[in-house]
C-alpha cells in the first residue's frame, strides 16, 4: 500500500504558491499513457472525479490521491486526464539543466560544517554510469566519474539517507532515510528537487523501502515482498508485483527510449521475472538452483546477467525468450556477488564480489542487426579465448575445467563491498568501495591480465571536508 502526500512547507507564509508541473520530458513509450493497463494491474489508479483526500494507510491497500497543502494556484495541465499533483512549491523548469551545486543557505535542512568523515550507507551509479551518489549518515553527495570530482553535497543535521537514486543528471532525485538515525522515515520515498533544495513530494508505504529505480517515465519502488510501478508524470500506480522476500531490493529497469523492461526476483528460488511492458508480456527464467543474489539488465533490456548465492557462476540470458546465452565462472569458492554491469556496447561484463577481485568477462553474444532481433550465442574470432587449457578433455573431468574465465582482473581488499561499472572511456572500469574508495582502471581487451590503475581517491575526504 502506498499513499501520496506533500510535505509541509518550510518557507515563510508570504511565499508565493503554485502547482507542481508534470516532469518536463516526453514519455517515449507508447504504453505510458493513462489508458495503459498491464495484465496484473490491481487498480486502475486514482479517481478522476474525486477531490484529493487523506487516507489512513492502515485502512487502504492502494495508493490515494496526492494530498493538497494550503491554497494552490491554477495547476499546469498534465499530459492525461488524471488529477494533477499539486504543491505549494514553484513549478519545475521546462527543461531540467545539469545537476549543479546549490547554496546551502537556500536549503531548509540545516547544512553544517563538516568535522568528521561521515559513514557511508549506500552507493549507486546513475543510469549512464557517468555519476554516482553516496548516501551517508548525514545526508548525501553526488560525484562525477570522469573526470572525478564532487558535484555537490547535502549534509543534513542529525539524519541519514539510505537510498539516493539519480535520474541521469537532472535536478530530481529519490531519497529514502537510512542508518541509525534516518533523516526521513525509511518507509517513505521523498522526491527531492535540488533546484529548490527541498523535497517536493513523497510516496508512503506500510513497510520499509528497500530500493528505488527511476526512468524518465517511471518510478519503481521496491519493498520486501512487493514492487510498485508509477507513472512519473502524474504518480499514477500502473502495476504492482509480488516477489519472494527481497531484502536487498533487487530490481532493474531498462533505460532505452521506446521500450520498458523490468526485472525482479520471481516467485520461486533461483527465478527471475521479466516484465515487457511494451509487449504486455511476462517471462519467468529459472536462472539458478540457489537463491538469486544479484543481477544486471542491459540498457536496452535485451540481456540479463544473474548470479546466485553460491557466487561461482554468472549466467547471461535473453530477456526476450529466456534463452541461456553464455555462462562464465568467477571462481571455484563460494562468494557473495556485490554487483554486475554490462558495458555500453554489450561486449563485456564486470563482476565484483567479497573476494576482493573485480573481473571483466568477454561476452560472445550475437545481438542481431536490429534491436528487435533475439540475442543468440556466438563466437567472435577476434576475442581471445579464456577457457581452461584442459578443455580438450571436456566430458571427462567436471564442467569446471571447461569454464570461461575472466579476461581481466583488478585486486582489491577482501570483505569490503565494491560496486562496478564501465567508464565512458574505452576499456575502462570504475569501482566504488563502501570504504570511500574510488578507482578508475583500464584493461587490455586482447592481452587481458591485471588491469592498470588510472586513478584512486577517497571521495569522503575531499578538500572541502
Amino acid at each position: 500500500m502506498a499513499s501520496l502526500s506533500i510535505p509541509p512547507s518550510s518557507s515563510s507564509p508570504s511565499s508565493s504558491s503554485s502547482s507542481l508541473s508534470p516532469l518536463p520530458w516526453t514519455n517515449p513509450d507508447p504504453d505510458s499513457d493513462s489508458s495503459f493497463a498491464p495484465p496484473l494491474v490491481e487498480d486502475s489508479g486514482p479517481s478522476q472525479a474525486s477531490p484529493p483526500r487523506s487516507i489512513d494507510p492502515r485502512e487502504e491497500e492502494e495508493p490515494v490521491e496526492p494530498e493538497s497543502c494550503g491554497e494552490v494556484a491554477p495547476s499546469v495541465d498534465l499530459p492525461s486526464s488524471e488529477t494533477s499533483f499539486s504543491s505549494h512549491e514553484s513549478a519545475l523548469p521546462a527543461d531540467p539543466p545539469p545537476l549543479l551545486p546549490v547554496s546551502s543557505s537556500s536549503s531548509p535542512p540545516k547544512v553544517e560544517a563538516e568535522l568528521v568523515v561521515p559513514s557511508l550507507l549506500r552507493l549507486s551509479f546513475n543510469q549512464d554510469h557517468g555519476c554516482f551518489a553516496a548516501g551517508t549518515d548525514r545526508g548525501f553527495r553526488i560525484y562525477n566519474c570522469d573526470p572525478f570530482r564532487e558535484i555537490f553535497r547535502r549534509d543534513f543535521d542529525g539524519g541519514g539517507v539510505g537510498v539516493v537514486e539519480m535520474l541521469f543528471r537532472c535536478n530530481i532525485l529519490a531519497l529514502v532515510g537510512g542508518g541509525t538515525s534516518p533523516y526521513y522515515p525509511p518507509n517513505k520515498v521523498m522526491i527531492w528537487d535540488d533546484h529548490q533544495s527541498r523535497c517536493i513530494g513523497e510516496l508512503s508505504f506500510r513497510s520499509d523501502v528497500r530500493a528505488v529505480r527511476l526512468r524518465r517515465d517511471r518510478i519503481i519502488v521496491v519493498l520486501d515482498h512487493k514492487i510498485f510501478v508509477y507513472n512519473f508524470a502524474d504518480l499514477k500506480l500502473v502495476h504492482q508485483i509480488e516477489t519472494v522476500p527481497n531484502p536487498k531490493g533487487l530490481c532493474a529497469v531498462s533505460q532505452q527510449q521506446g521500450s520498458l523492461v523490468l526485472v525482479c526476483p520471481g516467485g520461486q528460488k533461483g527465478q527471475v521475472r521479466v516484465e515487457h511492458y511494451g509487449a504486455r508480456s511476462t517471462k519467468f527464467i529459472t536462472a539458478h538452483d540457489s537463491r538469486i543474489a544479484c543481477f544486471a539488465l542491459s540498457q536496452d533490456g535485451r540481456l540479463i546477467a544473474t548470479a546466485s548465492s553460491k557466487g561461482t557462476l554468472i549466467r547471461i540470458f535473453s530477456t526476450v525468450d529466456g534463452m541461456l546465452l553464455q555462462e562464465v565462472r568467477r571462481g571455484a569458492d563460494r562468494a557473495e556477488i556485490y554487483s554486475l554491469a554490462f558495458s555500453a556496447n554489450l561486449q563485456w561484463l564486470a563482476v565484483s564480489s567479497d573476494k576482493g577481485t573485480v573481473h571483466v568477462f568477454s561476452l560472445k553474444i550475437n545481438l542481431g542487426s536490429t534491436a528487435h532481433d533475439k540475442p543468440r550465442p556466438a563466437s567472435d574470432p577476434n576475442v581471445p579465448t579464456t577457457s581452461s587449457h584442459l578443455s580438450f578433455i571436456k566430458g571427462v573431468l567436471p564442467k569446471y575445467f571447461n569454464s570461461e574465465w575472466s579476461v581481466a582482473q583488478f585486486r582489491l581488499h577482501e570483505n569490503i563491498q565494491y560496486i562496478v561499472a564501465f567508464g565512458h572511456q574505452k576499456n575502462t572500469v570504475v569501482i566504488l568501495g563502501m570504504d570511500g574508495s574510488f578507482f578508475r582502471c583500464q584493461f587490455d581487451p586482447v592481452a587481458g591480465g591485471e588491469m592498470t590503475q588510472l586513478e584512486c581517491y577517497n571521495f569522503l575526504k575531499s578538500e572541502t571536508s
